[in-house]
């Protein structure tokens, strides 16, 4: 697991574009082909700087966003105050996703931008599957996705990769375990400050892991989930071997 330390500063800088909008539309179109009943209460599972979980309560949904790192929760509480009215509830929870836990139990939870290859230890998959589990409502749906060790394969292949702009900049040097299926993110980034010119260096390491998405979806029904489904790249289609992001769709019975 990681905490995103100083990263967290700049974090939205860094992934302004990621495609925010097609998680929250695909977690809706999940819930309306899936789930049963209304959903209402969703949690967000590494949550980071809210960008999930704030367009979902301005739609109107009560959300807890939950993450290990009080520093990207911080910058999502002056998100959600900078955002104004919300229709919907908003909520930040410092917690570990492994061993999460909330009074009452969730319509759906979601947990996107790869936070479940963040986990780096099969036993801890395993808890992260059976907390959502134990406080997700019956019929309820668990909405992730993990990337797909083709991913890695491709990082290894053509890293290592800069970015330059005026005020940031950066270079991500990333090593490749085969064995473990993981790789080990070196980044290096310059902030410039606001006062003076001078440029800041950050260093940051993170580690995600890859899983074989068949022991993914045995470790959801061990878990208790009994209707499970696989899909790749924001779109309803099953997986096949060009497949980079897989989507889990996991029911509580």
């Amino acid at each position: 697991m990681i905490s995103y330390g100083r990263v967290a500063e700049v974090y939205d800088r860094l992934m302004e574009d990621m495609p925010y909008d097609q998680w929250v539309s695909f977690a809706r179109q999940a819930w309306e082909r899936f789930g049963s009943g209304e959903v209402r209460s969703i949690v967000d599972l590494g949550c980071g700087t809210g960008s999930t979980a704030l367009p979902l309560a301005k739609l109107g949904y009560d959300v807890i966003g939950i993450d290990i790192s009080e520093s990207m929760l911080s910058i999502a509480s002056s998100k959600g105050i900078e955002a104004g009215p919300l229709k919907g509830d908003v909520r930040w929870v410092n917690q570990d996703m492994c061993d999460w836990a909330m009074p009452g139990e969730a319509d759906a939870v979601v947990s996107f931008c790869d936070s479940l290859n963040y986990v780096t230890e099969e036993d801890d998959v395993k808890r992260a599957f059976q907390a959502t589990y134990n406080n997700l409502r019956s019929g309820g749906v668990f909405l992730f996705d993990v990337l797909h060790v083709r991913q890695f394969e491709h990082y290894a292949e053509t890293q290592p990769f800069a970015y330059d702009d005026e005020d940031i900049s950066y270079i991500w040097f990333s090593d490749y375990d085969e064995e473990r299926q993981e790789i080990e993110h070196q980044l290096t980034l310059f902030v410039r400050q606001q006062s003076g010119g001078l440029y800041e260096r950050i260093d940051e390491e993170h580690v995600e892991r890859a899983y074989d998405p068949d022991w993914l979806e045995r470790m959801l029904k061990e878990a208790g989930f009994d209707h499970v489904e696989q899909f790749a790249d924001f779109e309803w289609q099953s997986p096949d071997e060009e497949s980079r992001r897989i989507f889990f769709v996991a029911v509580k019975p």
